[in-house]
Order: C-alpha cells, then structure tokens, then sequence
C-alpha cells in the first residue's frame, strides 16, 4: 500500500509541475543596452525588408508604335531635295524613309561611224564597209550627224554592242549611241504618321505633290 501510495504522489507532482511549466507566463528577453547617437542598429539578414523586384527589360520597353497612316511625298528631282523635305516635316513623322526610283532607260540604240571630213570621205569609207561584207548602213547627209554612216538601230544593248564588236573588228571605229535620254533618278518620301495628321499639310510643308497612298508594310 504504501508504494502504491508513493507512485500515486509521484504522478500528481509531476502533473503539478507539468501543468506549472504550461502556464508560466513568458519572460521577456533583455532589453539591449543603448546606443551611442549617430550609430545604427546592425540588421540580421532575416530582419531585412525583401528587395521590390526590379522590372524586367521586356515590360521596360515599349511596344514601337504603329503608324495609323502611311503615304509618299514627292517626287523629288535628287536626293538633296528630298533629304530638306524630310527635315521639314521629321517632327510630325512617326516613320520616314527616303526612296529613289531609277530614271527611264533609253529607248534604244544605235550604232554609227563619225562624221567624215567631206561627203566623199564617207561616200568612201561606205564603200569599204560593204566590201567587207557589211550591209545595212547610210551615208548621213544632213544634221548634226551628216557625213556620218548610220550602221543600224538596235532595241536591245546586247545586240548593239555584237554589232560594233564586229566592225572594229573589221577596222571601222563605229561607236554604239542611246537613242532617247534616260531620265534623271527620282527621289520619294516614304511617310508613316499617327491617326489626325493632315497628309495635305505635309506636302505643302515639304513642297511635294500630292501625297500617294502607301502600304505601311513597306517601311521598315
């Protein structure tokens, strides 16, 4: 009985001590002595506030934005002329980009012997280019050319050219000429410009007619 009796009075102790530990109130850790002024308190790492993201390069950059209308101011005789109309206008302008588009090629060729001193010199140098198995060529008699020997006009440079190759050959000096002037390179303003920019307004500014549709897939 009296073990029995000290095995209960050990359990009841331990419960009373159990329960004590449970609901100890909490002891508050020391206060940290004061600083001296003008020193900062040190920081652990996980005290620290976390760092705010920075933005990424692809939300940093703007989408490019597109032209709500696109046109062509010109045509301009060089490119000079179209580099100062493009100045004047640059501050309306969401994209611009000059355009040259080639003159005209000429019409055609033709092939010829220079101008003799006299008729008779040519009358004779005609007479050879026969001889020599030639045919299809003129005494020039009148104009700028007369006293020349037109040996044939030709719509392609190629042909032309077979055609002097083979009288120099021979040792006749003919010479192939264009027929017709190629034209003088044009220069454009290609445009691309934001909803209620006034194209009309543009051309005047930029001293161009009227301005042409474009395709704005065409600027780059």
């Amino acid at each position: 009985m009296l073990i029995r009796a000290l095995i209960v009075l050990l359990i009841v102790l331990n419960l009373g001590a159990a329960a004590w530990w449970l609901t100890r109130p909490a002891v508050e850790p020391p206060s940290p002595p004061p600083l001296p002024a003008g020193v900062a308190r040190l920081q652990l790492v996980d005290e620290m506030p976390a760092p705010t993201p920075a933005p990424s390069a692809v939300d940093a950059r703007a989408a490019p934005e597109i032209p709500a209308a696109c046109f062509s101011l010109g045509p301009f005789t060089s490119q000079a002329a179209a580099t100062l109309a493009q100045d004047a206008v640059k501050g309306q302008l969401l994209r611009a980009q000059l355009r040259e588009v080639p003159g005209l090629s000429a019409s055609g060729y033709q092939v010829v012997m220079p101008p003799a001193p006299s008729l008779e010199e040519a009358q004779a140098i005609a007479g050879r280019i026969g001889a020599a198995g030639f045919n299809d060529f003129l005494v020039v008699r009148q104009g700028e050319q007369a006293n020349g020997i037109a040996l044939g006009r030709y719509r392609s440079r190629e042909a032309a050219e077979r055609r002097v190759s083979q009288l120099q050959a021979a040792g006749f000096t003919a010479q192939m000429q264009p027929v017709g002037r190629a034209g003088p390179s044009l220069w454009w303003l290609d445009a691309g410009v934001v909803e209620g920019v006034d194209p009309g307004g543009l051309a005047r500014a930029a001293s161009s007619g009227t301005p042409q549709p474009l395709e704005c897939t065409a600027l780059r």
